[in-house]
């Protein structure tokens, strides 16, 4: 990914934070020079010093089967986007859009089941235990899930490297980067006020 200096992002911990906040991604591999994704929710583990990422896909998509074969696999993960308009700034320009995104690039490997279990079991928590009747790995029936499982195919990715851009104006002065802001929040649309959000944040850090 091209990154220009102004919005390359090296914080580790920050990055982290943003895969597990935005954990619906893309998935790419090739095969036989084609490139091939699937989107789907992934988690994040750490062993040791090594970072993973885990998640699942339906034995019938033949992406996994790639898993093999590729000797890296690209993970994207995208924040929020919104289109900012050159209007907004005190002098002459041309528009352009703002974003976050972080890839991860690593070698995939299958889970074994009891790993694609373990897996299965902290997904359900993360995004059910907090609902008022969570579907749990212990509340289904051992039934369902052996024939779910039969299903699925679990893989892990060893992340190797990791680029992230945060383009946020960081690029412009002050009044045209609070003005932004502002317009960002009179658009009413749900992703650029998400933006404008994450961009006074970063002025309030910038000014710490």
């Amino acid at each position: 990914m091209y990154i220009p200096k102004y919005y390359k992002v090296t914080d580790a911990a920050e990055i982290w934070e943003f895969v597990k906040k935005n954990s619906f991604a893309s998935v790419v591999t090739t095969k036989q020079g084609k490139p091939i994704a699937t989107h789907l929710p992934l988690e994040v583990s750490k062993k040791d010093d090594d970072y993973y990422l885990t998640g699942h896909m339906a034995y019938g998509n033949p992406q996994w089967r790639t898993f093999e074969t590729c000797e890296n696999v690209l993970t994207m993960f995208q924040g929020a986007d919104a289109y900012i308009s050159s209007s907004w700034y005190s002098h002459e320009e041309v528009p352009t859009w703002n974003y976050q995104a972080v890839h991860m690039y690593g070698k995939a490997s299958i889970l074994k089941k009891d790993e694609l279990i373990e897996e299965l079991t902290l997904m359900l928590e993360k995004y059910e235990k907090h609902r008022e009747k969570p579907v749990l790995w212990d509340t289904l029936s051992p039934q369902l899930l052996e024939s779910e499982l039969k299903g699925i195919v679990g893989f892990k990715i060893k992340v190797e490297e990791i680029q992230a851009a945060y383009k946020l104006s960081q690029n412009r002065n002050e009044a045209d980067y609070t003005n932004i802001i502002n317009q960002l929040h009179n658009e009413g649309n749900p992703n650029s006020v998400q933006i404008a959000e994450v961009m006074k944040e970063l002025f309030r850090r910038s000014k710490q």
